[in-house]
């Protein structure tokens, strides 16, 4: 971890995709946990942390979009090409490599069987090879349209009624987007046609807006935020209350599909919680605080580590299932959570040492230029 000497490498968008991958990681577990017969003070319990974090989605897109428009400034459609060979190796190649891992050694996961060869094809492609596919599928669309993302940056650059103008009109398309979802499709009569428009780009369009906006106007943003932090988290609270009690309104058993992201009020909930945490790495970074290196280290494994982590926590539940199969919910869910990041880091580092020693070898570092 040489490369993590410089505490200004941290940006918002690390902060981001460090708190949406330990929390999308917290949800599969609580997913884990919910499958069984949990008693019904544990389902409401695990019911409330899962609303809490269900942020993770809306928080990494916003993420990418922050660190991509800051570190392309100048980008237009010519560097296209470019961009996308790199994130080929970066994003793609791991995505390809972990849906294979999970439809020929953990089948068992899959939503939605495949039963032909044809099938199995389309697994690549829409996300069922895991339960937490979905959400890659979902943005891997928004690297692909990356040019309008740049575009966008160009027009609002210097123009805050520009910036003001391209927000509304995001917010109010989202909300009738959300407003579709939730009578059509939610509870709706296309539940089961229409299953696959939950990872649609246009479900978080809102969010890769917000945070192409902020990188342009952060200078005028960040004082306004942290100026008013505390009214941030009176928002946040009255938020997360309305959610949860929305949530929890449905009943007994719990059901966690009780809680998508794509209703209204999630919309205003997520933007929320996405500010706080900017708020915080404001903070952070005007302390020059001493963990910043991390936080961007592991931001460069986040997606990485998010892909596999559905592999370890599976094996980490079977051990733990068969040799502790009677240890207590307030050590077994930490100690999961714990596992499962630990494990799908470390892997995703020591895939990276790996490969890197092998491109040395075999002095093939042109042929995967960028992965680093």
């Amino acid at each position: 971890m040489a490369d993590l000497d410089t505490l200004n490498q941290a940006d918002i968008g690390d902060f981001e995709k460090l708190m949406a991958v330990t929390t999308v990681m917290t949800q599969s577990v609580i997913s884990f946990f919910m499958a069984g017969n949990l008693p019904v003070g544990q389902q409401f319990f695990l019911g409330g942390i899962y609303e809490a974090v269900k942020f993770s989605a809306s928080a990494f897109i916003f993420g990418i979009l922050f660190s991509t428009i800051r570190t392309h400034p100048q980008a237009r459609l010519r560097d296209y090409p470019r961009f996308m060979r790199n994130r080929w190796h970066v994003l793609f190649v791991p995505s390809i490599l972990w849906t294979a891992v999970y439809l020929l050694i953990l089948p068992q996961v899959q939503q939605h069987h495949y039963h032909d060869w044809r099938q199995f094809c389309w697994q690549f492609i829409n996300g069922n090879a895991a339960p937490h596919l979905w959400y890659n599928v979902m943005m891997l669309q928004f690297i692909i349209l990356m040019p309008f993302f740049w575009w966008l940056a160009r027009v609002v650059q210097n123009h805050p009624r520009r910036g003001i103008s391209a927000f509304l009109l995001a917010l109010i398309f989202e909300l009738g987007w959300h407003w579709l979802y939730e009578y059509q499709v939610f509870h709706g009569p296309e539940a089961k046609n229409w299953y696959l428009i939950d990872r649609c780009f246009l479900s978080f369009l809102i969010f890769g807006v917000a945070g192409t906006l902020l990188c342009k106007f952060y200078k005028q943003l960040l004082p306004f935020l942290m100026r008013h932090w505390l009214t941030q988290i009176v928002c946040w609270l009255v938020l997360f209350y309305f959610v949860t009690i929305n949530f929890f309104g449905y009943g007994v058993p719990v059901k966690l599909t009780n809680a998508p992201y794509y209703l209204p009020s999630m919309i205003f909930y997520n933007l929320s919680t996405i500010g706080l945490i900017v708020t915080l790495a404001s903070y952070m970074q005007k302390f020059r605080n001493q963990w910043l290196p991390f936080i961007h280290w592991v931001a460069l494994y986040a997606h990485r580590s998010y892909l596999g982590h559905v592999f370890w926590l599976y094996w980490c539940w079977q051990g733990i299932n068969h040799f502790i199969p009677h240890l207590f919910l307030a050590v077994k869910f930490p100690l999961l959570v714990i596992l499962t990041i630990t494990l799908s880091f470390a892997f995703s580092y020591c895939a990276h040492l790996t490969w890197t020693r092998i491109k040395r070898v075999l002095n093939i570092r042109h042929l995967v230029n960028g992965i680093e």
